[in-house]
């Protein structure tokens, strides 16, 4: 296993499962495959939940191998039901399609395109999955699935344990990405499926799938689900999703996304969603621990937006650190001159700056020494904010604890 993509798939802590492990790692030694993941197309933006994903489909790339990106113009108007209490809303074909275009964008700034060999083959499952003649489906794919096995996958199972509705549309989901995968063996060549741990039933229903169908041996290989040492869920912050496109989210709070990593998840984080090599970050692993988090949040925020903005995003977090300063990438709120006139209340200016989404909440922040203007604590929650609180470009800075902060303009 010297120097191949199972062995860093294991070694970055990527790997779950695997249909069959040393059947893949032979077949990987000997030749450059095709494998695919699939992504549903449910929002505009994928966000830090399936990073790792796109991190699979890079090391694909980089050991010679060519990713298939199956964007699931057909499955996301039915819906996974994998992981979720309830079903999921129905898109119109006009919100997919766009979805679609948009998705597709993030894969090209994290994967090599101007190699033909290597270069990401886009697939929609519309193409075939619209054209299923419901009754030529049934005699010729639906015969290799029961419904006793399908009642046995977790996906179905939790879902009726819990006595939560699952349709019909639902419960079909499996066979449909089964298909999915027998469609781009026979077309693509594609040999192997990678997914999330809970897709791991659905994947080895395509692997069966294909056995049955045409005999053929393929592969299904699953990454573990992320949780934060804290016990969140990846990707989710206080504001909402980390989402993977800056009209979504600044490049400053995707910065400060990795930057707030909890320690003990910096060394793990380095190695999932970072290119650095293994053998500098065991070097380093024991170094400062917010030196290592600045070092993450640099190589994450690259990956996505550039060097420039993971300087400048940098930059901008040092600044609202420092005693008196602003940072420059803040997010900017506006606020009309005849408002501060009579003075604006210090609740009503967190609300406005959507720090916090209430004032009983903003009360609490102020008693517990939470919020601050100009680095400078508010002790009273009539406090008004006037003129006095801008400096000569007319800006301050509104902070909700350590993370959060705004600048607020008068225009």
């Amino acid at each position: 296993m010297e120097n191949s993509f199972l062995l860093e798939f294991k070694q970055r802590d990527y790997f779950n499962q695997c249909t069959n492990f040393n059947e893949l790692e032979a077949l990987m030694k000997k030749r450059k495959i095709r494998a695919y993941i699939g992504f549903d197309c449910t929002a505009s933006s994928l966000h830090v939940g399936s990073l790792l994903q796109i991190m699979c489909l890079r090391m694909l790339q980089k050991y010679g191998h060519q990713p298939i990106i199956l964007l699931g113009g057909g499955t996301t108007r039915i819906g996974d039901p994998s992981g979720k209490d309830e079903t999921r809303k129905i898109l119109s074909e006009k919100e997919i399609e766009k979805n679609i275009k948009n998705i597709e964008k993030v894969f090209k700034i994290y994967l090599k395109t101007n190699n033909p060999k290597i270069k990401p083959i886009f697939v929609n499952n519309y193409k075939w999955l619209g054209k299923l003649n419901y009754i030529k489906f049934l005699r010729e794919i639906g015969k290799h699935f029961t419904i006793n096995k399908m009642l046995s996958f977790d996906s179905v199972k939790l879902r009726l344990e819990r006595e939560q509705s699952l349709s019909y549309m639902e419960f079909n989901y499996m066979i449909l990405q089964a298909y999915d995968f027998l469609e781009l063996n026979k077309s693509k060549k594609c040999l192997m499926q990678i997914g999330g741990s809970d897709q791991w039933g659905n994947i080895v229903n395509g692997v069966e799938l294909i056995k049955r169908y045409s005999g053929k041996q393929v592969f299904g290989l699953t990454t573990p689900l992320i949780t934060l040492s804290s016990g969140a869920k990846m990707g989710k912050t206080e504001k909402g999703a980390v989402w993977l496109d800056e009209k979504l989210l600044k490049p400053y709070d995707y910065w400060q996304f990795w930057r707030n990593t909890d320690d003990r998840d910096v060394e793990k984080f380095l190695k999932m969603f970072t290119d650095i090599s293994l053998e500098k970050i065991e070097k380093i692993k024991n170094n400062n621990i917010n030196q290592l988090k600045i070092l993450l949040a640099n190589e994450a925020t690259t990956m996505l937006h550039g060097k420039r903005a993971a300087l400048q995003a940098e930059e901008t977090a040092k600044k609202t650190f420092s005693k008196g300063s602003i940072g420059d990438d803040l997010p900017l709120i506006k606020i009309k001159k005849q408002n501060i006139t009579s003075g604006i209340n210090i609740i009503d200016l967190v609300i406005i700056s959507n720090l916090l989404n209430s004032k009983s909440e903003v009360r609490r922040t102020i008693k517990n020494k939470g919020i601050k203007i100009n680095n400078e604590t508010v002790e009273d929650e009539k406090y008004l904010i006037s003129f006095e609180n801008f400096n000569k470009e007319n800006i301050l800075k509104l902070s909700h604890g350590k993370k959060n902060h705004v600048i607020i303009k008068i225009t």
